[in-house]
């Protein structure tokens, strides 16, 4: 299958996605698609490795403690950069033994990404609807801890996962459980900040859309994974598979809109644009109402002659 467990160069796992009849190889990519995953995985590789290494360093510098989200995100951005680097090593090699050590380096990148995805939407969450408990723990210490729990456990599952006989179970507990908890911290926020008047419109939409950023990638990318997975649909899998591949360049988007000045300018203008467009059409609205529709317009005027009118 062409979830991320599954290496995507074994025709008995990837349940005839990649032909075993096919000799074409493009690094450790192999089979009919090859040349379609080798392009996907470079170009991607290419484009996020620097702008990964250019985000960790802008966030390392924002570590204080005060400061606790960005150690999360620069943990997401570190999981990123093990399936980044993992993407070039597979692209330049096909040998055996380094191909599957490198496979499994970039699904436990993957595994850990998703688990500090979830955590980002957890502490905004937090930050909202329980302000006291949350500034009374918030502090480098405790996310150092959290990261380290989330690192080890997300290798411990791994681990079992590639014990398993049937892996297709782990992975869809493993792919379904973050989705309702996304949606629950987005709801919980959104319900608390209306509650709240303490905190600033900037942050408001700075909070709600970076919860909605996460929810939409993981929607679109990892979410197509599970839903297609009984499903022998090459061109489904194929597709599934490379959706996922774009996981690291959607965390720097995700990173962009946590920053602050690039992230609220751009979430000021798309506020703005939908305000203009509801202002717009109550104002079309309003005008319709007052003059009637252009039938009861013809239909009401002083039409004494009875000639008919022309629009």
């Amino acid at each position: 299958m062409g979830h991320f467990f599954q290496d995507q160069t074994s025709p008995k796992n990837f349940v005839n996605v990649i032909s075993s009849n096919s000799t074409r190889s493009y690094g450790c990519y192999e089979g009919e698609d090859a040349f379609t995953f080798y392009v996907v995985a470079l170009s991607v590789a290419s484009i996020g490795l620097p702008l990964t290494l250019l985000a960790i360093f802008a966030l390392y510098s924002l570590v204080r403690a005060d400061h606790v989200v960005p150690v999360y995100v620069i943990n997401l951005l570190i999981s990123d950069l093990l399936q980044l680097s993992s993407c070039i090593v597979r692209t330049a090699t096909n040998e055996k033994n380094i191909c599957n050590n490198f496979r499994n380096i970039q699904n436990y990148g993957l595994m850990v990404s998703i688990c500090f995805m979830v955590i980002i939407s957890l502490e905004r969450y937090l930050c909202v609807a329980w302000p006291l408990w949350y500034r009374l723990r918030r502090n480098i210490r405790t996310s150092v801890k959290v990261c380290i729990v989330t690192w080890l456990l997300c290798l411990l599952l791994y681990i079992i996962n590639e014990l398993l006989v049937k892996k297709d179970i782990l992975l869809a507990i493993f792919l379904l459980l973050p989705f309702p908890l996304l949606i629950f911290f987005l709801c919980g926020t959104h319900k608390a900040l209306i509650r709240t008047h303490s905190v600033h419109t900037v942050e408001k939409r700075r909070i709600i859309g970076v919860l909605v950023l996460v929810l939409i990638i993981y929607t679109l990318l990892f979410l197509p994974d599970i839903i297609f997975l009984s499903s022998e649909n090459k061109n489904v899998h194929v597709t599934a598979y490379i959706l996922i591949d774009f996981s690291p360049l959607a965390d720097l988007i995700l990173y962009i809109f946590m920053r602050k000045g690039i992230g609220d300018k751009i979430l000021a203008y798309l506020c703005s644009k939908m305000l203009q467009n509801s202002h717009g059409q109550s104002v079309e609205n309003s005008a319709m109402m007052e003059l009637g529709s252009p039938v009861e317009t013809c239909n009401g005027g002083d039409n004494k002659s009875g000639d008919v009118v022309r629009f």
